[in-house]
């Protein structure tokens, strides 16, 4: 099997529903994965850059799990993002990353229905991955397409919500682990 690792972007999975239930699918279906809880890892916000790029040299596919926050990353993964794929390691003449696979699988809080040109936001999620695109293409990755499901919200949550939830949850780490599997 390949060398997968998977970085949780969630700023607190102890207040998660979906993405938690997706990391503990994804820990339970791929016993041999390098899972690495960033908001367990650095609740200081104190990244180890040097842990993360050997985390990262071990790769051959990388997960980035997270939900989508102001249409984009969570803050915390942002920080990693922004201290770990440093010039020279994830791009540049020396860059170190070309070659593997980036897979994004990530949870919206809003409907579908509202990722739309006609619906309240005006644009499709893919719209809103260009910078991942972009990121993508600089470091050499090979972006693979991505794994969302929409309408994991933490507004009204009763024990219904948080049912289906899981339920939606469940099926995304499905099919998240089939492309993994493949």
């Amino acid at each position: 099997m390949k060398n997968i690792l998977i970085v949780s972007g969630h700023p607190d999975l102890n207040h998660s529903v979906g993405n938690a239930t997706i990391l503990d699918h994804l820990a339970v279906a791929l016993p041999d994965a390098d899972i690495r809880y960033l908001d367990r890892l650095y609740p200081d916000r104190r990244i180890n850059v040097d842990a993360e790029q050997k985390s990262l040299l071990k790769a051959d596919v990388m997960v980035w799990q997270f939900p989508f926050s102001w249409y984009g990353l969570p803050g915390l993964m942002k920080q990693w993002l922004d201290e770990v794929f440093v010039h020279g390691f994830a791009h540049g003449s020396t860059a170190k990353l070309g070659g593997k696979k980036l897979i994004l699988s990530f949870t919206t809080g809003a409907p579908e229905a509202l990722y739309s040109a006609q619906g309240d936001f005006g644009h499709t999620v893919d719209e809103y991955l260009l910078p991942f695109e972009t990121t993508a293409r600089l470091c050499h990755l090979d972006l693979l397409p991505p794994i969302y499901t929409c309408g994991i919200s933490y507004a009204n949550r009763d024990a219904g919500q948080i049912a289906k939830q899981q339920r939606l949850a469940r099926a995304h780490a499905s099919r998240l682990v089939n492309v993994l599997t493949q």
